[in-house]
């Protein structure tokens, strides 16, 4: 087995960044969700709501700053916003972020259609992950959902698309369920769903727990519209507890730098 792909996403819920190889911190993919939207009461707007957000493109630049790309505006570039004013913000276990700046927003605003702003977390070491999550005392995030990373694998996604096949349905992309580590290799399908630790090149990862799977899945960002797939396939075969599953989330031990082609070693 080996890692098939890498993916980081610097603005949480925008469109992220295939990578070859990664640096792995306590929090995370570096650079992964450092970035966010939120609107004026500092809530992050649900990309299933607003779906124009999948629509914009980050990608991070060489000085940790970003590049934000949304058609018909022309690119902006913004460096890490050290020093910039607080903005109280409503994420769990945040609190506080930096503001982007003017310019930032009023870009967002304008490629978005919504009264917005960008923030940017300046220490992702303080932010505690949720013991409902698989947290243990310790364990840190940036501004993602659950869990430092989720890890997806291609032999589970064959399965889906079979199964999705047999209702007449296509092919969905891996980006859909937004991975940052992507494993391929003589497996089962859904084999990850039994790891308790897994070394992915010189990273030993634990573990956190399955991920359950929301209506932001069914969205093509290159349209904007959305379907019945995945989520009707997954309620039928991948369903408990009350939701539907696709993908674990898992918490690094130790940190490194893992690679596109790593060897991927369950344990």
């Amino acid at each position: 087995m080996i890692v098939s792909g890498l993916w980081r996403y610097p603005v949480k819920s925008m469109g992220g960044e295939p990578l070859r190889e990664a640096r792995v911190d306590p929090w995370g993919i570096a650079g992964d969700r450092r970035w966010m939207v939120v609107d004026r009461s500092g809530k992050k707007p649900w990309a299933g709501e607003f779906r124009q957000l999948a629509g914009v493109s980050a990608v991070q630049t060489g000085d940790g700053g970003v590049r934000l790309r949304a058609a018909g505006h022309p690119d902006l570039h913004l460096a890490e916003p050290v020093g910039g004013e607080p903005v109280e913000v409503t994420l769990r276990g945040v609190g506080r972020a930096v503001s982007a700046g003017d310019a930032a927003d009023a870009w967002l605003c304008a490629a978005l259609g919504l009264d917005v702003r960008l923030v940017w977390l300046d220490e992702p070491a303080r932010r505690p992950m949720s013991e409902s999550h698989g947290g243990r005392p310790g364990d840190v995030l940036s501004f993602a959902d659950a869990a430092p990373l989720l890890l997806t694998t291609e032999p589970s996604l064959r399965q889906l698309d079979a199964w999705i096949a047999d209702n007449g349905g296509g092919p969905v992309p891996m980006t859909r369920f937004r991975p940052n580590l992507v494993v391929d290799g003589e497996m089962a399908a859904f084999a990850e769903d039994g790891w308790g630790e897994v070394r992915v090149g010189e990273v030993l990862f634990r573990f956190a727990e399955h991920c359950d799977r929301c209506a932001v899945t069914t969205l093509d960002p290159a349209t904007g519209r959305t379907a019945k797939e995945p989520i009707r396939t997954l309620a039928k075969h991948r369903r408990w507890d009350g939701n539907v599953w696709f993908g674990v989330r898992i918490v690094p031990v130790n940190p490194g730098t893992i690679a596109v082609g790593d060897p991927v070693q369950p344990l």
